[in-house]
């Protein structure tokens, strides 16, 4: 039985090896992001973790803090920088959560953590996702990631809740890093940035306002 030791020696096992192996590569890209993004070159955000309780997600910056004239930030999509479009469709700007697996807040395979912002629009099912620890892949991300609907998704997260054994993790680390260098299923048709979440149309969301940006 794959019980959540077992995850997290699985999750201990391959962490630090991979810590070797991708220093040099973050800290190339930290460099890039640097000179092409500036400072700071981490991204951080609480996220909801195990049973929703927040927690600092690590990843590297992908937008400018270009503002109006006002001096608000400009929308997400005009921010992006086409480095950073690439940081996303190669999952670069991922790698720093590799330090949240090892604090133990996150796993290698698991529902991808989403925004705070989210919690109150998710019906009881969909909240199932937060049963478990959050990943860097998951089985919708090697299913569709940001190419699918939201309820697409849940759905996929939903069923590896449900299904999760310690061979369905490796198959979905297999199929992520197959998707990574085929860059394929990053995002919707014509769209940079996948849309905010703005709830179901359940009893469960009926009434809820939507996110905004």
């Amino acid at each position: 039985m794959y019980t959540k030791f077992g995850k997290r020696l699985f999750d201990l096992a391959l962490t630090i090896p991979a810590l070797l192996l991708l220093a040099p590569i973050m800290a190339i890209v930290a460099m890039l992001v640097r000179f092409k993004l500036g400072a700071p070159v981490l991204f951080r955000q609480q996220r909801p973790g195990l049973h929703g309780k927040p927690f600092t997600l690590y990843k590297f910056r992908t937008m400018t803090d270009a503002r109006d004239a006002e001096g608000n930030l400009l929308p997400n999509v005009e921010r992006l920088t086409s480095f950073g479009r690439f940081l996303r469709s190669t999952s670069l700007d991922e790698l720093p959560e590799v330090f949240n697996i090892l604090k133990g807040e996150m796993s290698w395979v698991g529902p991808r953590p989403l925004l705070m912002d989210y919690l109150p629009l998710y019906t009881a099912e969909q909240m199932r996702r937060h049963e478990i620890l959050p990943g860097i892949t998951g089985w919708a991300q090697v299913n569709g990631r940001n190419a699918i609907s939201w309820e697409e998704k849940f759905t996929l997260d939903i069923w590896y809740i449900d299904h999760v054994t310690i061979w369905l993790d490796l198959k979905i680390l297999a199929m992520t890093l197959e998707r990574v260098i085929k860059r394929d299923k990053i995002t919707p048709e014509n769209q940079p940035i996948m849309p905010r979440f703005t709830g179901s149309l359940s009893l469960d969301t009926i009434g809820c306002p939507p996110d905004s940006d």
